[in-house]
């Protein structure tokens, strides 16, 4: 793995550049006047699907071969990526218990929110959602694989576009403005180089922790998937639509890791 500071303001360069997809997404409403719950669903759902293939093919995966080359043992390393992968989604099961915030269609969740205005709510919750993004990008890079890396940051950005046109179409409908709206997609944006510098500095400053890191990040991303974006497209009747979304943006993020990573 390269010990060159750089790595990392590459990671957090690439994790920004991803974040700001959210605002390309967020571009649709001065295009058109609105977009119905069934296609929003069935972008969500291909989000979800990218997510999942990421965490599979750009940080599990990876995460097994670094914990063999570091402990000379498959079994050693598949427990410590398990560690990581457990203690990601256990951390982001205490932000969520912790932190208020607006579900884009199933409403509060967390500790009391009868103090918070109803944006913050939903900033908070898409600010769970990228972090951890952000942080899976980082890790990537600081890896010392350049190629993964890129492929996750070119991943996570094309699943940011559906969530960011789902957020500015979220705010339209609680009567922001459309300049209101979109601008603050964008800044939801900005959570990513935060985790994506947190990731890459954590594995540049502690090689051995990279597959506890990558297994992390996976924990965190599958979480945000099962507690948050499938019941957000699974309680109406699209269902089955929404899961084949997913599955084709399995799919995509699939490809693009078997030809570019």
């Amino acid at each position: 793995m390269t010990s060159d500071i750089g790595i990392v303001w590459l990671g957090t360069l690439a994790s920004l550049f991803a974040g700001l997809a959210t605002g390309v997404g967020a571009l649709a409403i001065f295009l058109v006047r609105s977009v119905s719950h069934r296609l929003r669903d069935g972008m969500l759902a291909a989000a979800a699907g990218v997510m999942l293939a990421a965490s599979f093919f750009s940080l599990l995966l990876p995460g097994l071969e670094y914990g063999e080359k570091i402990t000379g043992q498959s079994w050693s390393a598949a427990l410590i990526v398990i560690f990581g992968l457990l203690s990601g989604a256990t951390a982001l099961l205490f932000v969520h218990q912790k932190l208020p915030h607006q579900h884009f269609e199933l409403g509060r969740e967390g500790a009391d929110v009868s103090y918070i205005r109803g944006i913050w709510l939903f900033i908070i919750a898409i600010t769970l959602h990228n972090f951890p993004e952000g942080m899976a990008v980082g890790v990537g890079f600081a890896g010392g694989d350049i190629n993964n890396g890129y492929v996750l940051a070119m991943g996570i950005g094309l699943q940011n576009i559906p969530e960011g046109l789902a957020v500015a179409f979220s705010l339209l409908a609680i009567d922001y403005s459309r300049p209101r709206a979109f601008g603050i997609a964008l800044l939801t944006g900005l959570a990513e180089p935060l985790g994506g510098a947190f990731g890459a500095t954590l594995v540049w400053l502690a090689e051995p922790l990279m597959p506890w890191t990558l297994g992390f990040a996976a924990g965190a991303m599958l979480f945000i998937i099962s507690n948050e974006i499938i019941p957000e497209t699974h309680h109406r009747q699209w269902k089955i639509m929404s899961t084949f979304c997913l599955l084709g943006g399995f799919a995509v993020m699939m490809f693009l890791d078997a030809t570019l990573g």
